[in-house]
């Protein structure tokens, strides 16, 4: 676990305050921006950092905020692939590596393989976390001309639409949360902008340029980004190494973030990335759950809400809170999605 904080620092990119920030030592790997993000406010996610601390026990573990969100300056966020790009490296100038490792992740996905593409003698290796090559392939022209038009009218309703999509496992405070976390970091002009860029990212002209060693990681059922469009990302790559995630979480640090984590430090590493899923999962004895937990889990992976299960069992919401949190720690999964996963591979239902 990380036990330092991150350190933040600004660069002056395009005539524009960039903040990035710094945690861990060793080589560089930098996480590229996506579509929101705040270096603050992530921070302060557990999950998230116990994400960058599993891959900063290894690496400098470097990310920044777009132009426009997060602490970055405020005002026109990047519209376009060159932007994005061009943000990206003057971040890797900033940070004065020679070499560097890149983990792009979502929208940031063909920015950081254009990067790769563009740039061969700066980049070590490539991580593509439930990324795409072309963002008009992620929804049909009609559901994304919506989204964008929702976002840009009613920034509030807008959020919470976007946290439903990107927390498929979240309880409803966790999706409430993401939605004002997404409005802390950018206004609604901003983001409407973000959006849009998203869906306009193209990197398919770069893709077969790319030749560092690349990794491809996706989740089967993530909803934001459809599977397929991750498997056809590692197919316009040579000899990408491509890695099929279960789960149906988007964000890496959700889920079981572990298993991603350990990925993607093999690859760097230069070992085999599929060894991190192919571990065998404890079986109902070994994650050591008292009966109660057992019977907690079951009404968990059957959709009960905590309130529900303390009216089926006469317990009080706050013992049934701190049950599900200690099978949370107990199984090694970070959502009650993930437990629920587990209880349903492990036959208890």
């Amino acid at each position: 676990m990380l036990e330092e904080d991150q350190v933040v620092h600004h660069a002056a990119v395009g005539g524009r305050s960039v903040a990035w920030s710094s945690a861990g030592s060793g080589p560089v790997l930098l996480i590229g921006g996506w579509w929101s993000s705040h270096l603050e406010l992530d921070w302060e996610d557990a999950g998230f950092r116990s994400f960058v601390g599993r891959l900063a026990e290894r690496h400098t573990v470097v990310r920044y905020d777009r132009p426009g969100s997060g602490l970055s300056d405020r005002g026109p966020t990047p519209a376009g692939r060159d932007e994005e790009v061009a943000v990206l490296a003057g971040v890797v100038d900033a940070v004065g590596a020679d070499r560097l490792s890149l983990l792009g992740a979502s929208s940031g996905c063909p920015v950081a393989a254009t990067y790769a593409a563009t740039q061969p003698d700066r980049v070590d290796r490539l991580v593509l976390y439930g990324g795409y090559a072309r963002g008009a392939d992620i929804a049909s022209p009609a559901a994304r001309d919506s989204m964008v038009a929702l976002v840009e009218a009613h920034w509030g309703l807008g959020s919470r639409v976007l946290s439903d999509v990107f927390l498929p496992g979240g309880n409803a405070r966790e999706r409430e949360a993401f939605a004002r976390f997404q409005r802390r970091s950018a206004s609604r002009e901003t983001a409407a902008t973000a959006l849009r860029t998203v869906y306009e990212l193209d990197a398919t002209d770069a893709l077969a340029a790319v030749s560092a060693p690349t990794l491809v990681l996706h989740r089967r059922g993530d909803r934001a980004i459809p599977f397929p469009l991750g498997r056809d990302l590692a197919d316009r790559i040579r000899r990408a190494t491509f890695v099929e995630l279960a789960g149906d979480e988007h964000f890496p640090w959700r889920g079981d973030s572990a298993s991603v984590a350990e990925a993607v430090r093999l690859f760097l590493s230069g070992r085999d990335p599929a060894d991190a899923v192919r571990r065998p999962a404890p079986a109902a004895e070994d994650a050591a759950l008292s009966p109660r937990e057992v019977q907690v889990l079951r009404l968990v992976a059957a959709g009960r809400t905590d309130a529900e299960i303390a009216a089926e069992l006469v317990l009080s919401a706050h013992t049934v809170h701190r049950h599900v949190a200690n099978i949370r720690t107990r199984l090694g999964v970070s959502s009650r999605a993930a437990a629920a996963a587990w209880a349903v591979d492990h036959g208890l239902l």
